[in-house]
């Protein structure tokens, strides 16, 4: 892959720091897949994906791995082939699982940094669980449905986070493990009531989320931080 451009602002040391590094995205739907994707033009070059979805028509409007010509396929299996045809040379896993308590043990082994984009409350969980007793990086993805403003996400403690459903109840499951800090990107609006039992979506809002979280995996990589 040609990393001119990115050389140019971060120098050949760094490029050759972020080829050695492997992230795991748990979830390549919204978010995750968008974090793998921007991960890969950055330059990491071994990616470990797992995701047990197959793409639908309702995925088009948000999700990388979507469009007509994929509905029914496999996501990791859409999103390996995508990141394939960016850098040929990528050194890609992929576990067509959902991650369970069962597990977890399995799929998320040693690497720099594990990405928690996955939807289940119980699953991130269990992902955040195994990670923090096992001395893993990771940083989760709170709610990035339901909103259409202009998107501001932030970095921060899990526990210090607001007006975000899903962190509320991962905070009190998180203490209830024993879990005492976690490191998320979340919306810095609160998400709309829509009257549905369905969440909403628009493009940009998970692309984004998915973006910040690649650029703070990177940055971290950069400043030394990670395994």
């Amino acid at each position: 892959m040609d990393n001119s451009r990115t050389q140019i602002l971060i120098g050949k040391e760094n490029i050759k720091l972020l080829e050695q590094k492997h992230v795991i995205v748990v979830g390549v739907g919204g978010v995750g897949g968008w974090v793998a994707y921007m991960l890969a033009r950055a330059g990491i070059c071994k990616l470990t994906l797992v995701d047990f979805d197959i793409v639908s028509s309702s995925n088009i409007n948000r999700q990388i791995v979507a469009n007509v010509k994929t509905i029914g396929k496999i996501k990791v299996e859409v999103l390996k082939q995508i990141l394939l045809e960016i850098n040929p040379q990528l050194n890609i896993r992929i576990f067509n699982e959902q991650l369970t308590e069962t597990n977890v043990a399995k799929l998320i082994t040693s690497c720099d940094m594990c990405i928690d984009a996955i939807d289940s409350v119980n699953d991130k969980v269990s992902l955040i669980k195994h990670c923090k007793q096992n001395d893993i990086p990771i940083i989760s993805a709170m709610g990035a449905g339901n909103r259409y403003d202009i998107p501001h996400f932030e970095v921060m403690d899990i526990f210090k986070t607001h007006d975000d459903g899903l962190a509320k109840v991962m905070r009190k499951k998180l203490r209830q493990e024993g879990v005492e800090n976690l490191e998320v990107v979340c919306a810095g609006s609160k998400a709309l009531s829509v009257g549905s039992g369905t969440v909403g979506s628009i493009s940009y809002y998970p692309a984004m989320c998915g973006i910040t979280l690649a650029a703070v995996v990177i940055n971290k990589f950069l400043k030394g931080e990670g395994k």
